[in-house]
């Protein structure tokens, strides 16, 4: 069977310019060295089916945790013709406040959540500081409003939602971290979201400070790479080399194709 190829896009809307190394690897190698984050949200398109991968987040959670954001997440899709209030699916890779904010957006979508995930976010593990620290209790709350209003569609591990566009659970950064498999024109591209935020963390092996299991990371690392086509085809969650490195969308505000070879 033929396989669609799926256009893929990649859409800034936040950054951190004043961050360091230390805050970016479990063992960094200098800690003061500045290295900026991006924040991201993506689109999977063709087929006739669209899909958005995680949901961002807002001015408020922007001013009380030092971000800088560029534009709402809402303003970064519809840039590329996405209109948030008719979107049919949200794939939520976990429930993080830079990943799952801005649900009530999304008012017609069906959410897409390992069952690892929530009951992470909603179970003994917050009872912790240190785990709940990247959740936001409206953001879990509302989450848990869209499962009792019948939108919360569930997995078990690896599902297949499309022809050629599979989730699998990972874990590692959070309980219950999904990635996002996506058939395209240049091969298979895999959405690592957080399982590597920068390409850096992957390829030297270096762990990512916020984790709740280093050895799933590091499985997570090997999965992303056995479900990809090559190094260039696993997209980190937060790397800004993402935004320079594929060609730009026509239109888009600070939006690329990753379903389009590297530039670089």
């Amino acid at each position: 069977m033929t396989l669609p190829q799926y256009e893929i896009l990649a859409l800034r809307y936040a950054t951190m310019q004043n961050r360091t190394k230390a805050e970016n690897f479990l063992f960094p190698d200098d800690h003061h060295a500045v290295m900026p984050i991006d924040y991201y949200v993506w689109v999977i398109r063709g087929e006739g089916r669209l899909f958005v991968v995680d949901t961002g987040f807002g001015q408020k959670i922007a001013s009380q945790r030092g971000r800088t954001l560029l534009r709402s997440p809402v303003e970064s899709l519809a840039s590329v013709g996405v209109n948030a209030a008719e979107v049919d699916d949200v794939i939520l890779t976990h429930l993080h406040y830079d990943h799952a904010g801005c649900l009530d957006a999304f008012p017609k979508a069906r959410f897409h959540l390992q069952d690892a995930e929530m009951a992470f976010a909603t179970g003994r593990c917050m009872c912790h500081q240190v785990l709940r620290a990247p959740m936001e209790l409206e953001d879990v709350l509302e989450t848990v409003r869209q499962v009792y209003a019948g939108r919360v569609l569930f997995h078990d591990g690896s599902a297949t939602l499309a022809p050629g566009i599979s989730l699998h659970l990972v874990g590692g950064h959070s309980g219950g971290l999904q990635i996002v498999r996506v058939h395209t024109a240049r091969g298979w591209v895999v959405l690592a979201s957080d399982a590597t935020h920068f390409w850096e963390n992957i390829r030297r092996r270096q762990p990512f400070p916020l984790v709740v299991n280093v050895h799933k990371m590091a499985e997570g690392w090997r999965v992303c790479e056995e479900l990809a086509d090559g190094p260039d085809h696993v997209i980190p969650g937060h790397d800004p080399l993402v935004l320079t490195r594929f060609p730009a969308e026509a239109g888009g505000i600070e939006a690329v194709r990753l379903d389009m070879p590297p530039q670089f």
